[in-house]
């Protein structure tokens, strides 16, 4: 496999599949500090209740855990901070501009590694209503349910 396609998976958000409809999904690197990527590759992560908000022309990650090391000692950062987003500014422009006009959100959708970085794939959100979720899962049930079928007939 070329080193451009061979990416790492680290974490899902699949809370976010949950409660959100995704729209759009986008690539965006990750700014950390000294031991917080040896703590990721220990699998040391939550992207659970994170999101992703526009601060004075720069994207901000909010909410994300990242334990502290176990070997960081007095170097260990604060595992709730705020970590910065690395995207072009045209790009975060144009998110901003979505984000307050049709009043969606940016949430984390996955974390993995791209040829040796830590990248977060952003997706932008519409909130699901409790309706939407009910169906969503009432449709998720009767796919189950066809596919549990069709695998009893195949086996006559």
């Amino acid at each position: 496999m070329s080193p451009e396609k061979k990416s790492a998976h680290i974490a899902d958000n699949r809370k976010a599949y949950h409660d959100y409809v995704i729209e759009e999904k986008l690539e965006a690197g990750l700014a950390l500090k000294g031991t917080e990527v040896k703590s990721i590759r220990q699998g040391g992560v939550n992207l659970r209740e994170s999101y992703a908000t526009v601060r004075d022309g720069e994207l901000w990650l909010v909410g994300m855990h990242i334990s502290p090391y176990e070997q960081g000692n007095r170097f260990n950062h604060d595992p709730m901070r705020d970590r910065r987003l690395l995207m072009h500014k045209n790009e975060i422009q144009r998110l901003y501009g979505i984000i307050k006009q049709q009043g969606l959100t940016l949430v984390p959708t996955r974390l993995y590694f791209k040829r040796g970085r830590v990248k977060v794939e952003i997706g932008v959100a519409r909130g699901k209503k409790n309706y939407d979720k009910r169906q969503t899962e009432a449709k998720r049930q009767a796919d189950r349910a066809i596919e549990r079928k069709l695998k009893e007939q195949g086996r006559d």
